[in-house]
């Protein structure tokens, strides 16, 4: 079962995280901050796995560190899950319309981490959620679950419904990339002979 658990205890947050990469897209995600909770939905139900992240934040402060930690902790399962990362497909792209918005994400599981990001959310917030974090979870995730990860939305006017198409998009890529690939069970895919 390629599946892993994460726990991550710091003085801004206390985290625990577990995923299986061969689920339904199972989820329960609370981490205190509602619309990241949504969006976590989003990205277990979209790349089929399961997930249930639990976090106690410093939310009298701001939600950044709740945000950013699940992101590491997040990342880091993935990566554990992967481990070899043998027969997987590795990479994964998508391109996700949801209402106004349009996005494209493209990834390689590649375990050299890289973020290009190319979305403009036109709100500062989406109800008491700050844009900004958005970028910074999937910075976060990007470096620890060793992802190269290009993300761009090519329209939208809406910031809900861009960032959601966001995490819709990034999930059916990594779905993608996760996938076994059936003609090369056993081969780790690169040339290289490792990821």
């Amino acid at each position: 079962m390629r599946s892993a658990k994460i726990t991550r205890k710091t003085a801004e947050t206390d985290i625990s995280v577990e995923i299986a990469l061969d689920g339904s897209g199972g989820y329960d995600n609370r981490t205190g901050v509602g619309f990241f909770d949504h969006m976590l939905d989003q990205l277990a139900r979209h790349s089929l796995i399961d997930m249930m992240v639990r976090c106690a934040g410093d939310l009298h402060i701001d939600d950044h560190h709740t945000v950013e930690d699940v992101g590491i902790a997040l990342g880091q399962a993935l990566a554990q899950a992967l481990g070899d990362k043998r027969g997987i497909r590795r990479y994964g792209a998508c391109l996700l319309p949801m209402d106004d918005a349009l996005v494209r994400a493209a990834l390689d599981l590649s375990g050299r981490p890289f973020l290009v990001w190319n979305v403009a959310l036109p709100t500062a917030r989406i109800g008491t959620f700050d844009t900004e974090l958005v970028r910074e979870f999937f910075q976060a995730f990007s470096t620890h679950g060793g992802i190269t990860l290009h993300v761009e939305a090519l329209h939208g006017i809406n910031s809900h419904h861009i960032a959601e198409a966001v995490f819709k998009s990034v999930a059916r890529a990594l779905r993608e990339a996760v996938e076994r690939d059936p003609r090369k069970a056993d081969a780790i895919p690169s040339t290289k002979g490792s990821l």
